[in-house]
């Protein structure tokens, strides 16, 4: 072939290429207008509440005043005054924290233990395959705040039914994930534990599992800082948690409350994302 046909070629399939992206480049544009278009996302209504916007958050800077920054509770402008009601709010937030973490662990077993035969790699065959890949749909299609809503009316106000609402989530999120990690996974382990005459469930105890679970654990500690925040939300239909709080404050247009709020929420999930990362490092034997 002679350079000629070559570059004959080269262009050729360069102008396919930019061809192709042109097209998906305009599907997706005219989607997008369409999807704006349905949803009521108007150039207008952006532009005129983005100054509202502005004016809400600007209410919620506390009115610190630095000669008295470190004075007393009693004390208008100082940290104490602005944060007075520390103590139930740190109490609240870590209510949050322990339903998160109660419903991530529910969630993250029961994920476990549909993943494999979800994973179609792993399947006995395709019937249970898609079996368990609808299962886990199930329990992610609906989302956590409806699950909270429904058992709220069945369990009553409290943790209990937040913590039920967001395992529930989780199952069907971390399923999924866990399912594509063990799709992905080296397949001759698994032939080798079954030539030495292990079942089902002992080859995925030790062919598979020891390779998918830094992912896996990376994913539980990723959803436990997500399950955090979720549990502050579902706290405003009565779930339990630092939601409840959140929620009064923000009817009756506390703007200091609602600041200070968000910002022990803010501290908290950055912490809970340093721990989880080094929780991870030493769990995958590396060097924080």
């Amino acid at each position: 072939m002679s350079i000629a046909q070559v570059e004959a070629a080269y262009q050729s399939r360069r102008h396919t290429r930019l061809l192709a992206y042109l097209v998906g480049g305009t599907i997706l544009t005219v989607c997008l207008i369409v999807s704006a278009w349905v949803s009521e996302v108007l150039p207008a209504t952006l532009i005129a509440g983005m100054p509202r916007m502005g004016e809400y958050f600007v209410k919620l800077i506390p009115d610190l005043r630095l000669p008295v920054l470190l004075a007393s509770t009693e004390t208008q402008g100082s940290l104490a005054y602005w944060m007075y009601r520390l103590d139930s709010w740190l109490w609240l937030l870590f209510e949050t924290s322990q339903i998160a973490a109660l419903a991530t662990l529910l969630g993250a077993c029961g994920a476990l233990l549909l993943c494999f035969p979800a994973a179609a790699n792993l399947a006995p065959n395709r019937w249970v395959y898609r079996g368990f890949r609808r299962t886990l749909e199930l329990f992610r299609s609906v989302p956590d705040l409806v699950y909270a809503l429904i058992l709220v009316w069945t369990f009553g106000v409290g943790p209990l039914a937040g913590i039920l609402a967001i395992a529930l989530h989780t199952t069907g999120a971390l399923g999924k994930l866990f399912a594509e990690v063990t799709e992905n996974a080296d397949m001759r382990p698994w032939d080798g534990v079954r030539a030495a005459g292990a079942n089902w469930v002992q080859t995925v105890r030790y062919a598979i599992l020891p390779q998918v679970m830094p992912n896996i654990l990376s994913y539980v500690l990723l959803r436990f800082e997500t399950n955090v925040r979720g549990a502050t939300v579902i706290g405003f239909v009565g779930a339990g948690g630092i939601g409840q709080e959140l929620y009064t404050v923000i009817s009756f247009n506390y703007y200091q409350e609602i600041g200070a709020l968000i910002v022990l929420i803010i501290l908290a999930v950055s912490a809970i994302d340093l721990i989880s990362e080094r929780v991870r490092s030493l769990a995958i034997g590396q060097n924080p």
